[in-house]
Order: structure tokens, then sequence, then C-alpha cells
């Protein structure tokens, strides 16, 4: 029975020191560690090593609820998930443990309360953008596979074959096939 630790920021430029050490002072066998949005489970690589790691009665403790999941049904799945290995969940900074009844009831209302979160920050995000594209401020990401037709043409009339124009240019294999077809 091991308490192992699951850290996680969003993106590469944030730090996770902080949840390390908490984890460490909070006894953690062994930590997995990742820089991933936690919006889904796609791509979360560290986590999936971390479940696949754990064994039943292990502990899995994350500092905040929303290191874990960013949904309400992401977190029940999640949760469910270690239950159903024998795993239980510590979350440090609410104090929650759901090996008792309570743990489990307050960690159902944080994970809505994180989902709510989630839902306003998008809101707010796509309220700036529309006032951005009204003050003609705004124009969205370039188009960089369409920009670089004329290269993919000329690479394809020298024999290449798509997936290494993809490599050459910088672009993914469908972009390719994408910006192709349409010529």
């Amino acid at each position: 029975m091991s308490i192992i630790g699951y850290a996680r920021v969003s993106t590469l430029d944030q730090d996770h020191t902080t949840q390390i050490e908490r984890l460490e002072s909070a006894k953690c066998k062994k930590i997995f560690s990742e820089k991933q949005s936690g919006t889904t489970k796609k791509n979360r690589t560290a986590l999936a090593e971390c479940i696949g790691y754990m064994r039943e009665g292990d502990t899995l403790a994350i500092t905040k609820i929303d290191r874990l999941a960013r949904s309400a049904r992401d977190l029940h799945n999640m949760v469910h998930e270690l239950e159903r290995k024998g795993i239980s969940l510590l979350v440090l900074d609410q104090q929650i443990d759901t090996r008792t009844s309570t743990g489990k009831a307050f960690l159902g209302m944080l994970a809505t309360f994180a989902e709510f979160e989630t839902n306003i920050r998008k809101e707010r995000q796509l309220e700036g953008i529309a006032k951005a594209k009204q003050k003609g401020v705004y124009k969205g990401r370039k188009a960089t596979a369409k920009a670089k037709k004329p290269a993919m043409l000329e690479l394809l009339a020298q024999g290449m074959s798509k997936p290494k124009i993809a490599n050459e240019l910088g672009v993914s294999v469908a972009s390719v096939y994408n910006v192709l077809k349409a010529s």
C-alpha cells in the first residue's frame, strides 16, 4: 500500500516544482509528472504510466482536483477506473480522501465546480476573441500548410512522397493531402 503522486501543469512554460514538493511532503513513494493540458486524458502519458504502475491498495495523491481532470465526467470516469483497480484518491489541498464517504461526496461537488470554472474561462476567451475580431486586431492563426502549397507542388513534381514532403516542410501528412487535393 503505497502513496503515488501525480503532478501536472498545462503548458511547457509552467513549472510543477511546488506540486512535486508537496507530493514529496505527503510521503509519495514515486511521483509522475507531465506538462500537458488536463481537459482530456488524451496525450497524458505520465498519467497513464502512473495508473498502470499502481496496484490494488495504493493511493493516488494530487495537489488539486484540477490537476487530474477539468470536467466532472472525466473526473468521475477516472475515479471509477481507480476504484475498479482498488486505488483510492487523495487530494492534498482540498483534503479529500476517497476511502471515506465524506471524501467521495466532496470530490463530486468539487468536480462540478472545476468544470464550471473551465467553462467560464472558455466563455471569456471566446468573448475576447470576438471583441478582437470586431476591432480587426485578431486575425487567427495563419494557415501554414496552404502557404506552403507552391513548395509542396514543386517537391511532388520532383518525385518526393507526400510523407517526405510533410517532414520536409514541417506540416502534417494530412495537411499535405488536403492542400494537394484542393489543387
